[in-house]
């Protein structure tokens, strides 16, 4: 192993927590930021030079393909967990046997949920209560970049296994290159030779695929450092490390599936308001993805740094970095909550100059306060569940979360009291709240504690 990665590795285990979680924080918060910048840019230039019909199309657009990709998340973010605890337990054997499951598996899987989607799509796209105007941009946009997920499953795997191995800023860099393509190529398709979401999918998934092809060679350079060969036999499902991996991979996607299809059920009732509603709340989305790319990064910063002290026995540092993980997040958050609350116009007319779409943006406001409050709250909560590897928990937040909480208050604030539109909004934003009373009553009962040890399944 090169000084840099055992550099990494110490910092990890016995690096100052707020230093350490900042510094390995910080490129997954760019890698995020661009990627959210692109997809964002999907968004404007559509808005700018199709209109809000185009604006709606991306938007629902978007929700389906997120509907396609919780597997690679949910999956490439146990992957990471797994290789981290075999990092600080210096299981190199496990490392790479780990590796080829994860390439093997993840891509078993996109092949499959692609081909079931393409034979699919119109009934989901009904089913989003899609506005018959927008339906055929909206069928143009969501397949042609579900051609693209191969490289989107792709993507996420190499960034899970460089940043497993304390590697975070390859990822960013990937990230980067995708970002740059696909403004360039956004500002061709859409602005120039007028291909509408079309071509601004098709923009995404270029990005894409040059990114994963940048990720592969990197990773095939540096194999010996990764302890995988890229020999056609190593490409299989290892059953040893495969267990542990379905333990923690399978209630990781299901948390993230059922947030998924529950936004999308809530999401299918607010596009019957129409364009307009549907434009808004895409926009309100994006934005709102801007603060949780923070969340994010430190959850996952966070996950990865008690997933390796505890495979190193360093158990004191867990909640040292749980403590630091929440007021990092709060800073960011606060001075987002702020600018919203005071330049809402300015922001939403980043994506369009629609009046119909400035004045609901308006209403959005209190939801969005809500929303900022549990992008704060979440990310120390998960890096605590998720770095101990505690699948059954995970379970638990996927449910309450994703299906009790948000369908459930959504209809009922939507329906059963009739407060419309808003009623949907603020169910989704309360129930984004649910993962940190779990989460802190996990934390303060010391129940990680037994898991310091590494188990053959989680």
């Amino acid at each position: 192993m090169s000084e840099k990665k055992k550099e990494l590795i110490r910092d990890l285990t016995v690096g100052s927590v707020p230093v350490t979680l900042l510094k390995f924080a910080m490129p997954l918060f760019l890698s995020g930021l661009l990627q959210t910048v692109y997809n964002m840019v999907d968004m404007i230039v559509v808005g700018r030079f199709v209109g809000t019909g185009g604006l709606s199309a991306v938007a629902i657009g978007g929700e389906v393909l997120q509907l396609i990709t919780f597997f690679a998340m949910g999956f490439s973010n146990a992957g990471q967990i797994m290789i981290s605890r075999y990092v600080g337990e210096n299981r190199k054997d496990k490392v790479g046997m780990m590796i080829g499951t994860l390439f093997t598996f993840l891509t078993l899987a996109a092949i499959t949920i692609m081909v079931i989607f393409l034979f699919t799509y119109r009934g989901i796209i009904h089913w989003l209560n899609t506005p018959e105007e927008i339906f055929e941009m909206t069928r143009q946009y969501s397949v042609t970049c579900v051609y693209g997920v191969l490289f989107i499953y792709g993507y996420n795997l190499v960034s899970a296994i460089l940043r497993g191995m304390g590697d975070s800023k390859h990822p960013f860099m990937f990230i980067a290159i995708a970002s740059v393509i696909n403004i360039i190529l956004d500002l061709l398709f859409v602005a120039v030779l007028h291909m509408g979401p079309f071509g601004a999918a098709l923009a995404t998934v270029i990005g894409q695929a040059v990114s994963f092809i940048f990720a592969i060679v990197l990773l095939y350079r540096n194999r010996a450092q990764f302890h995988f060969d890229f020999r056609p036999q190593s490409f299989r499902i290892y059953p040893e490390v495969f267990q542990p991996l379905l333990s923690l991979g399978i209630p990781m996607a299901i948390q993230s599936a059922a947030i998924t299809f529950s936004m999308l059920f809530v999401n299918s009732y607010i596009n019957t308001y129409g364009t307009t509603a549907v434009a808004v709340t895409g926009v309100a989305r994006k934005l709102e993805s801007m603060i949780s790319i923070v969340s994010q990064s430190i959850s996952s910063a966070g996950g990865a740094m008690i997933a390796q002290a505890l495979g190193a026995g360093k158990i004191d540092r867990v909640p040292k970095v749980v403590y630091h993980a929440l007021w990092i997040v709060a800073i960011p958050a606060s001075v987002f909550a702020v600018i919203t609350a005071f330049k809402p116009e300015w922001l939403f007319g980043l994506f369009s100059s629609d009046e119909a779409v400035l004045t609901m943006a308006i209403t959005y406001i209190p939801v969005a306060m809500i929303q900022y409050l549990g992008a704060t709250l979440r990310p120390a909560n998960f890096a605590l569940i998720n770095g101990s590897g505690n699948s059954r928990l995970n379970l638990s937040v996927a449910v309450l979360d994703g299906i009790v909480c948000r369908i459930g208050l959504a209809l009922l604030l939507g329906v059963a009291l009739n407060w419309g539109i808003k009623g949907f909004w603020y169910g989704n934003a309360i129930s984004g709240c649910v993962p940190f009373f779990i989460g802190s009553v996990y934390l303060y009962s010391g129940a990680w504690k037994s898991r310091a040890s590494m188990p053959d399944a989680a």
